[in-house]
């Protein structure tokens, strides 16, 4: 009876990982020892939460209570990883976790024969011998959830390396866009923003960039492309929609402190009048009282030198100081600290790219064929950029 009253009293007493009991299996297992600790324990309870403890881990995909928890250790939030992930654990929150841990590693590493002896005296030996069975685990230890906390952080950010920012919420992205990311020619653009994302990285505090230049030159997929980079695991890209930038200090405020470094990541920024995200993102990238997160830099792209558009009527005489209206709109852009141009390519280039493309998709057609139909779709398509060269080469596979 003592020891049957220990399990129920174990799960009692979870405080750091509290929410852990609202998970169905926990809560199937609560149910299961709490009728063990009972002096009559009624035989029909015990063999349907035992059957559900096993039911719910495999609806979960685990087949060992060890694995599921693990999971759920590592990627939910809590506060215990979350004070971990950030080097901030008080003394009390640690030993609360640890004890929890101690808990749940014991529960893990009971196998089925344990179960079944615990069980057999009240619902009968050859009915036990009917019950399913989940696999033992004795990996599960304070001192390596703390470790994976320490390495990876915690909750969603440990899970997921791009999100997405929509009605306030960020929304993760369990398998983004990378595969077309495999990028040729640019060396020397690319390099300037790895370097750049590098320095993030280290800690240090490092300047917002603005890639800009001709459509189709690789300037969103050199930006992605950064999640596929050696060394860079600890990185995090969040794309935010041009609309909604006035969340952009809130954003911003929900990522100080957390061990993952970010990019916030605008695509195509372009404005047409200087509307209330137009001045938050100018306050914002230099000139707030609010500093910004060192593990923070936001980085955008734009077909447009100075994003707002300017058109000849506005520069018309009738306005004194026509000179500080040309400033404020070439101001934004000059707020990012490093500038890189994406150029279109040259007739020789645009040709070597295609030439490369076909050979990676193994196309079997004469160089003359090839160079004369890259020409041909150049020339129906007015455009000389890598895009335009990853289109073709997928029109002649499709062929």
């Amino acid at each position: 009876m003592e020891d049957r009253r220990k399990y129920a009293c174990r799960l009692w007493a979870i405080s750091a990982y509290r929410s852990f009991l609202h998970l169905p299996p926990i809560q199937a297992l609560q149910t299961l020892v709490a009728e063990l600790a009972k002096e009559c324990p009624d035989a029909e309870v015990l063999t349907a939460q035992y059957a559900d403890v096993f039911y719910q881990m495999q609806l979960a995909g685990f087949d060992s209570l060890g694995a599921y928890l693990w999971e759920h250790l590592r990627y939910d939030e809590t506060p215990y990883g979350d004070a971990a992930a950030k080097g901030k654990a008080n003394r009390a929150l640690t030993l609360a976790a640890k004890s929890d841990i101690e808990t749940f590693s014991m529960f893990a590493a009971m196998d089925g024969s344990m179960w079944k002896t615990l069980l057999e005296k009240y619902i009968g030996k050859e009915y036990a011998a009917f019950l399913p069975v989940w696999n033992a685990d004795k990996t599960l230890t304070f001192e390596a959830v703390t470790a994976e906390y320490v390495k990876n952080g915690a909750g969603e950010f440990a899970r997921y390396k791009a999100f997405l920012w929509e009605n306030r919420m960020l929304l993760p992205i369990a398998d983004p866009d990378l595969e077309e990311y495999d990028l040729i020619g640019y060396e020397e653009e690319r390099r300037e923003v790895e370097d750049n994302t590098r320095a993030l990285l280290a800690g240090y505090s490092v300047n917002n960039m603005l890639l800009y230049g001709a459509a189709g030159t690789g300037k969103s997929a050199t930006i992605k492309s950064l999640l596929k980079v050696p060394g860079f695991e600890d990185l995090r890209i969040i794309e935010m929609d041009k609309q909604q930038l006035q969340d952009i200090p809130v954003l911003i405020r929900s990522l100080a402190g957390l061990r993952q470094k970010f990019i916030i990541f605008i695509d195509d920024l372009s404005f047409e009048t200087a509307d209330v995200g137009y001045s938050v993102l100018k306050t914002v990238l230099e000139g707030s009282i609010e500093k910004r997160p060192a593990n923070v830099a936001i980085y955008a792209t734009s077909n447009r030198r100075h994003l707002m558009r300017e058109t000849f009527s506005e520069r018309g005489d009738d306005e004194i100081n026509i000179r500080e209206s040309i400033e404020e709109r070439t101001a934004l852009a000059e707020r990012f600290g490093i500038r890189v141009l994406f150029r279109g390519l040259n007739k020789a280039q645009y040709l070597e790219m295609v030439q490369i493309l076909a050979q990676q998709v193994s196309l079997e057609m004469s160089a003359e064929e090839l160079k004369r139909r890259a020409l041909q779709w150049e020339r129906e398509h007015a455009s000389r950029t890598p895009r335009s060269a990853q289109q073709f080469i997928k029109y002649l596979q499709g062929l």
